[in-house]
């Protein structure tokens, strides 16, 4: 008994001084280490290219000079703000920016869904695949490819566009040239280079659908319009909702690029937008001035992230899917 009695007491002084163990939370890290590390690289790209970058913001409300750095240039306050909501292009750019934003917004949101609804109801797999193909392509094609491509159709004299015109025995059109036909061409050329990547997340929501719904609605004698229109839309409407309040909060983000490389000094009265305003003030004049074309920048970023949130509460308040 007295060997027994000496064992516990050296056990329980051998527990009191172990150290103690890892907390839950530590644990739980530990366990799930791997996804830890996966999630780092993001996280960090998150850090260095997207939040240390706002430190620079301040140099909206400065007069910003490089020699004197971002500390020690002088505040002005909201002096650049007001310069651009007063300038003579403000409105004209603001106008050009929001007539491309909704027009490709209202015209590239209906059609992946449409895509993704017909190519559920294919039977012919080859076939499918062939669809697939040629719509998901485009996507991955550089956007100077995509612009020369544009410019070579539409080209007045060489143009294939302009040949077939010709051939019908009408006068060639300078594509390019006519204002009141950039939006469209800028838009529907985007359509048509997204429009099969951007249906895949409609086709992994309706694959979510449950299979015992439309054998339901089969016995019951629903046409596929009828299963289309009362169990396929409804199923992936929360998704569409979600990408619309996502797509509303970049309203301003038209694509800089594609629409720099459009430009031209003939259409430039209706492809002048905000980003290419931002381009050419800070970085192409003869005098960049870093602090009127940075407020430029946070004010459609703050329009922006109003309308996200103003368009997420809408849907809250109508019982729609929301971010949160």
């Amino acid at each position: 008994m007295s060997t027994i009695g000496t064992n516990i007491k050296s056990n329980n002084a051998t527990d009191i001084k172990r150290k103690p163990g890892r907390s839950p939370i530590v644990k739980k890290i530990v366990k799930s280490r791997q996804l830890y590390i996966l999630m780092a690289l993001p996280f960090l790209y998150l850090i260095i290219f997207k939040y240390v970058p706002m430190y620079g913001a301040q140099i909206a409300f400065k007069n910003f000079v490089v020699t004197k750095g971002i500390w020690g240039s002088d505040w002005v306050g909201l002096k650049n703000f007001v310069r651009f909501v007063n300038s003579y292009d403000f409105w004209r750019i603001l106008k050009n920016t929001l007539i491309l934003s909704f027009y490709n917004l209202v015209a590239s949101f209906p059609f992946p869904i449409l895509l993704a609804l017909g190519l559920n109801y294919l039977r012919n797999r080859f076939f499918r695949k062939v669809v697939q193909m040629v719509t998901y392509a485009p996507h991955f094609i550089s956007i100077v490819v995509i612009v020369g491509i544009i410019k070579e159709l539409l080209d007045p004299r060489i143009g294939m566009v302009n040949k077939i015109i010709g051939f019908f025995g009408f006068d060639p059109i300078n594509f390019m040239g006519e204002i009141s036909m950039f939006s469209s061409i800028y838009v529907w050329s985007d359509v048509w280079q997204h429009i099969g990547f951007n249906c895949i997340i409609f086709i992994a929501a309706l694959a979510a659908i449950d299979p015992a719904l439309h054998e339901a609605a089969v016995v019951d004698g629903a046409s596929k319009f009828r299963r289309m229109w009362h169990i396929d839309l409804p199923g992936i409407m929360p998704m569409a909702i979600i990408l619309l309040i996502l797509n509303t909060g970049h309203i301003l983000d038209v694509g800089f690029e594609k629409v720099l490389l459009l430009q031209n000094p003939i259409n430039l009265k209706a492809s002048e937008i905000i980003d290419t305003y931002v381009y050419k003030v800070g970085l192409t004049a003869q005098v960049a001035n870093y602090s009127y074309s940075t407020a430029i920048g946070l004010f459609k970023s703050v329009i922006n992230l109003v309308l996200l949130l103003a368009v997420n509460k809408i849907a809250q308040k109508t019982r729609q899917a929301s971010l949160w």
